[in-house]
Formats: C-alpha cells, structure tokens, sequence
C-alpha cells in the first residue's frame, strides 16, 4: 500500500464496488442540478488557438481569475491547471486542447445554475479581455485540426492521446477540439436510478439532435450536424455507446459495475503522480496482479478514478450525467440542463418519457445514435423521425417543470429555461442547421464569421 491515497481504503468486496455509486442515493428534497459546460478559447489578434504558457496564454487566465474569485489553483506538478471554491463543490479545469470548463456546483433550481453561469462568464470574460482570449461556443472548433491546437500540461492526457490513437481513429479530436455540455442529477433509489437511466440513455439521441451545433470541421462543412457526436462513435467502443445491458431485466448497481470492471484502464494515481497502465484490467488489479504495481490492490478512490475513465452517453457514478449535447450559448447550457430536470425530477414527466421509450428496441435506439450525428431532427425512427419525438420530449419537460412550480424572482417557472429548444421546434432546425444556412448564404464559405457570432 505504500504511495497509496492513505484516506481512502482498500476494496474488500463485491460491495464496495456497488456501493461507490449506491450511496448517492438521496430523497426527493436534497436532489440538485449539476452542469458542466467546456468552451473553446482563442485569439481574434491574429485569429489563432490560445498556448497555456505566455502573456496571455491560459495560465494568465487562471492566475486572472483566481485573484479576481479567490478561487485556489490545483496543480499537474508545478503547472496549475484549474480552481476550485472552497465555499462550495465545482470548479474550473482544462480539457487536453484548453477548453475552459466549468463544473457547476450543485443548485438547487434552473434559475440558480443559471445565476452561476452567468456569474462565471462575467468573471471570466472580464479576465479575459486584457488577455485577448475569447471563448467560442461549439461543439467542435470550427478551423483548427488537433495538431494545429496547443496541448494542456495534464499527465493523464499524456497517457489517454497515444492510447486513443491506438483504439480509435477520432479519439483525439475528442480530447483537442471538441466541447460539451453535461447535466447531472440524483436518483433516490436503485428503481429510480434505473428507470432515469433508461429514459437518458433511449433520449440522449433526441438530446444530440436538439442541442446540435458542431457541423464543421477544418475549415468545411463536415456533412455533420453534430460532428462532435460523430467522433465519439469513432473514440473507444470499449467505453462509448449507449449501454445495452442496462435494459435488460434485473438490471441495477451490480450489472453496471461488472461493464465497469471490463473497461480498460488508463491510470492509477499514486503520490499525486498518474501512473500508466492503459490497457490493464481492474479485475488484475483487484486480484493485485498489476503489472505496474505487483502486489499491490485498489482503493476505493482509484474505483472511483476508473468510474469517471468511463464514457458512455450516460455515466453512473453517485448520480447520472447526461453527456449527448453539443456546447452552444449561454442559454442553450442551461437550456440542455432544463430538457432533463424537466423529464427527470417530476414523477409524471419521468413515467411518461418511460411509457414513450418503453418499445423501443435497442436496433432502434441504436440507429438514431448512430444516425443523428449526420441527419439531426430528420433522422428516420418507425414511420416518423427524431423531430416529432423531440417536440413530445420538449413537451413532456415542460409539463414536468411548470409542475416543479420552482419561481425565480419576477415570478416565472424554470420553463423560461426552455426557450432555446422551443426556438428550435419552432423551426425546426437544429442550431448547426442555422450555421450551414449562413456558411452556404451569406457568409459565403467563411467560417472566420462564426467566430463573432458564436462567441460567448
């Protein structure tokens, strides 16, 4: 055990493994709403990607705003490489190309996430600014190719590129160039848990569709609506995809642990320092037949480290994190947020999203994953498309929310959140369909446009 993390202890059982995620459980009244969003920065003065190091690279845009917020750096070595609020969970951190990413602190309503983040973009443009760096709202970069992009100094990053190159062919454009939004909430029970399971992951599709906003790619037209979708079904089918096994009968904590302990590792982190044993087994580890710690047996933390390693549309951990959506705007994070508090948090919303995908089958559900990233709302399903499921899904969320009755102070409901998707319904076109109109119309084929028009 030496080098160990000496706060966490060893797995015994079956049950430890089960319990890193059984024990979020929670009643109704502490449920919270968790988002996490990541923008790609740059420089309008030449128009170009932002270093980490330098003037006004991203380390200047740390120290700016940690002495702005009194937020504490944490470090890779002696490289800091995000914040953290001591007053409250969340914080800032840098995906591998410095994507900015905020994890949100748990609030207790939509009208608090997005009181946070537009607190957060205040403060951060502010810093910004003086820096030249701006932040873009997409899910993809729309110029750069991966080695055009500066890489973040993160160990882990240094171990997951090559293994990425070899499981995949887009894995890291994954890791450089794109940018996501993440909604996490509670369950109360295993039942619950499983049942908000199901309903995310037959829905992610419909939400990669809605959210949508990633359709170029160097320079091009990607003939993608969602090309960051695209890529993760080209990153590591080991640990991508949309959980099969979930909806099969009996499934719960168990069943989920078991595919966890299949996929392969990347690392165990030992003295603060990230050890490579990308590709290895956790089933060797928990028998201490790590070949790069011989002998040597798990904690709790390093299966907690293996939990968050793991990227299907849906991850379980100590609460469910929607993955499917593209980044977009200011409203649209809060907006993907809302599409999922609305369906989730209310009982009746909840048992009618489950009755809608209830008959599915996973060759359905898997066709629209497959599909959506290059078809979007017109994606074929049964004798109708992924349009007319989005309008009922939209529909179902906001029924759920205006019976959430949470107001803000002007008196309006968390439906007001929604209004980036009812927009989209209205339209019925995507946000990245928008984007193609204006690159084939009136921009005539200049993506630099893109950059002032989406820029947060």
């Amino acid at each position: 055990m030496a080098g160990a993390d000496n706060y966490s202890p060893l797995i015994e059982s079956r049950a430890d493994l089960i319990d890193a995620m059984a024990r979020g459980a929670k009643p109704e009244s502490e449920w919270r709403i968790g988002t996490e969003h990541e923008k790609h920065v740059f420089h309008t003065n030449p128009l170009r990607p932002v270093t980490y190091e330098g003037p006004n690279g991203i380390h200047a845009l740390l120290d700016g705003i940690a002495a702005e917020t009194g937020w504490h750096p944490f470090y890779d070595g002696e490289n800091p490489i995000g914040l953290r609020n001591d007053a409250v969970a969340g914080g800032i951190s840098l995906e591998p190309g410095g994507q900015f990413e905020l994890s949100g602190a748990p609030q207790i309503d939509l009208h608090a996430s997005a009181a946070e983040l537009a607190e957060h973009m205040r403060i951060t443009k502010k810093v910004a600014a003086p820096l030249d760096i701006h932040f873009l709202g997409l899910g993809v970069t729309p110029l750069w190719s991966v080695d055009e992009i500066p890489a973040m100094p993160k160990s882990r990053y240094g171990i997951m590129k090559p293994y990425m190159e070899k499981v995949g062919t887009l894995g890291t454009s994954m890791m450089f160039r794109s940018c996501t939004v993440q909604t996490n909430l509670d369950f109360s029970s295993e039942a619950d848990m499983v049942k908000k399971l199901r309903v995310s992951v037959a829905l992610q599709p419909i939400a990669t569709a809605l959210f949508a906003n990633s359709p170029f790619s160097e320079g091009r037209d990607s003939g993608y609506q969602s090309f960051r979708s695209h890529i993760w079904l080209n990153t590591d089918n080991a640990r991508t995809g949309m959980l099969p096994f979930a909806f099969d009968e009996g499934f719960g904590f168990e069943q989920y642990a078991d595919y966890a302990l299949d996929v392969p590792m990347y690392f165990v982190i030992r003295d603060g320092a990230y050890v490579n044993v990308a590709g290895e087994s956790f089933r060797a580890f928990l028998k201490g037949e790590l070949p790069q710690l011989p002998g040597e047996k798990p904690t709790v933390k390093d299966w907690e480290d293996h939990l968050s390693t793991i990227f299907p549309e849906v991850r379980l951990k100590q609460f469910l994190e929607m993955r499917g959506a593209d980044m977009g705007d200011e409203k649209s994070v809060t907006a993907l947020s809302a599409f999922w508090t609305g369906l989730l948090y209310d009982e009746i919303s909840l048992e009618a999203a489950y009755e809608m995908i209830k008959p599915w089958s996973q060759d359905e559900r898997e066709h629209m994953r497959r599909e959506v990233p290059r078809l979007g709302l017109e994606t074929p399903h049964d004798r109708s498309n992924v349009y007319d499921i989005a309008a009922q899904a939209v529909g179902i969320a906001e029924a759920g929310l205006v019976r959430r009755n949470r107001l803000n102070a002007a008196g309006k409901d968390e439906t007001i959140h929604l209004a980036p998707l009812e927009e989209t319904i209205r339209l019925a076109k995507s946000p990245a369909q928008r984007w193609l109109d204006k690159f084939h119309g009136e921009w005539n084929g200049d993506l630099t446009k893109i950059f002032k028009e989406a820029e947060m």
